[in-house]
């Protein structure tokens, strides 16, 4: 083909008389289909981000304190919120399990499709990696088993959830689900229990910078540090675009998906109002805003533990497995059909008996661990996981705002509110928040800038002329191509 697509027939032909060699390289490629319904799959968008609440997001109070962290929250709530309906439109119209690949696969070309499924390739890859060491330091200050941190709580955490997934989807999901529902029921019960001790003088106890520019006790480094604080408001939601991915694997996903994602993200900002303004306000923003277990420490003034912080420290646990365990899910998943439309060596989509993409698993979990190992950084790998997916948002915003005006005609099951406007808004905020990880961590940007440059090299020399043809994704951008080509003739 013209854009450097091939079918797998040219290279992989077949004797006479055998199968197309269409379909049986799709056969070894497939997923198992309808195992998630709206309930999995709600639990599943909640499962990706529910490990932020717990801790992470509280490191934005020393960037812009109460106010800086509040409005910047907000507003990245509000991103979250506009690209999950833009989300879901494209997802009822193109679903399968390249969910943003997909996306701008049709709406921005091949390379547009590589620079969105890497982007967020490099968020999954690197975001379970960061999550296994803090489940690290977790089993350490719990003294858990007498394990302390370190490379062997990382590989148990690999193997052992890997291995849930390699048994298959619904078993995963469910296992998820479980957990998932554990850490919410957790931070309500916190929430209660810290809104008892609530005080509103103790939101806004951080010193005040007054060299910074608009400082106030609200603003304590000025207006600035709200836009510092972008990436840790991500936090309450770093993940949830993640649930179209599933969609091969959904019952009715045209119905399901949107469904599913709205009241994940829904479920999402109760917590994260509840869970903001309990911990702040119990214990004090400038208490809780290097703590490594802010929740925890809100529940303990004296720095005693008592019955209600150690229910929340174990939850704590419980959260970083939810969010850890679907995170290896949507990395495997965007790995699977990147590789399966040739981005990515064709290989790594293989299927087992049991449908689960098993070199997907396998290939990120073991790299995923090589990184916890080799660093132990957590933070600076999260901070490369929110850098990747910043791109992945402004482009997956972008896709939608470009098919509405380019295919107002597509068949839309699902249709966004407010339409390009809503997208327009994603898209905006999405820019300012990539913008704004350079603030907070020069050096993870441009690691992530380093690993796009290797990835963009290998596309550009390499994989861009063996795609294949026969990959949902592909074909369904060719379709495009056919009808716009019919309509100039």
């Amino acid at each position: 083909m013209a854009d450097g697509t091939e079918s797998p027939r040219t290279s992989l032909s077949p004797p006479d008389g055998a199968a197309p060699a269409e379909d049986a390289y799709l056969e070894r490629r497939t997923l198992r289909r309808g195992s998630a319904g709206p309930l999995l799959l709600t639990g599943l968008g909640v499962a990706y981000v529910v490990s932020g609440d717990f801790s992470g997001w509280n490191f934005g109070l020393a960037e812009g304190g109460f106010g800086g962290l509040a409005i910047a929250a907000v507003l990245m709530g509000l991103m979250y919120t506009c690209m999950v309906f833009a989300l879901a439109e494209l997802a009822a119209i193109l679903p399968t399990a390249g969910g943003g690949y997909g996306f701008a696969r049709r709406a921005l070309g091949t390379w547009g499709g590589f620079l969105t499924g890497t982007a967020i390739l490099i968020e999954y890859v690197l975001a379970p990696a960061a999550i296994a060491i803090f489940i690290g330091d977790y089993v350490e200050s719990l003294g858990l088993f007498g394990l302390e941190s370190g490379w062997p709580v990382y590989l148990a955490c690999f193997v052992i959830f890997i291995g849930i997934h390699l048994w298959g989807v619904g078993e995963a999901l469910r296992f998820s689900l479980i957990v998932t529902a554990i850490a919410v029921a957790a931070l309500l019960i916190f929430a209660f229990g810290a809104f008892t001790d609530f005080d509103s003088a103790s939101l806004d106890d951080i010193p005040v910078d007054h060299s910074a520019l608009g400082a106030s006790s609200w603003l304590p480094f000025g207006l600035l540090g709200i836009w510092s604080a972008f990436p840790f408001g991500m936090w309450f939601f770093l993940g949830v675009e993640g649930v179209p991915l599933a969609a091969e694997e959904t019952r009715d996903p045209a119905r399901t998906l949107p469904r599913a994602m709205a009241w994940s993200v829904g479920i999402l900002l109760v917590l994260a109002l509840l869970t903001f303004l309990a911990a702040t306000g119990a214990r004090g923003a400038n208490a809780v805003q290097d703590a490594g277990n802010p929740l925890v420490e809100a529940l303990q003034p004296d720095g005693k533990a008592t019955t209600l912080s150690r229910i929340v420290n174990y939850a704590g646990l419980a959260g970083l497995v939810a969010s850890f365990f679907s995170l290896i899910y949507a990395g495997s998943r965007q790995l699977f059909a990147l590789s399966r439309a040739g981005y990515l060596p064709r290989f790594l989509s293989l299927t087992s008996r049991r449908k689960a993409p098993y070199l997907g698993l396998l290939v990120p979990g073991a790299l995923g661990f090589a990184l916890a190992a080799a660093t132990g950084d957590g933070a600076r790998m999260l901070n490369v996981a929110v850098f990747g997916a910043t791109i992945s948002y402004a482009l997956m915003s972008l896709s939608h705002i470009v098919l509405r005006r380019r295919e107002p005609g597509l068949h839309r099951p699902y249709r966004t509110p407010g339409g390009v406007l809503t997208s327009s808004v994603a898209f905006v905020l999405a820019c300012s928040a990539l913008v704004a990880t350079f603030l907070v961590d020069k050096d993870a940007a441009f690691i992530a800038l380093g690993v796009y440059a290797v990835a963009l090299a290998y596309f550009a020399f390499y994989s861009r002329h063996r795609l294949v043809a026969a990959a949902p994704e592909e074909e369904f951008a060719a379709l495009a191509e056919a009808e716009a080509e019919l309509s100039r003739d």
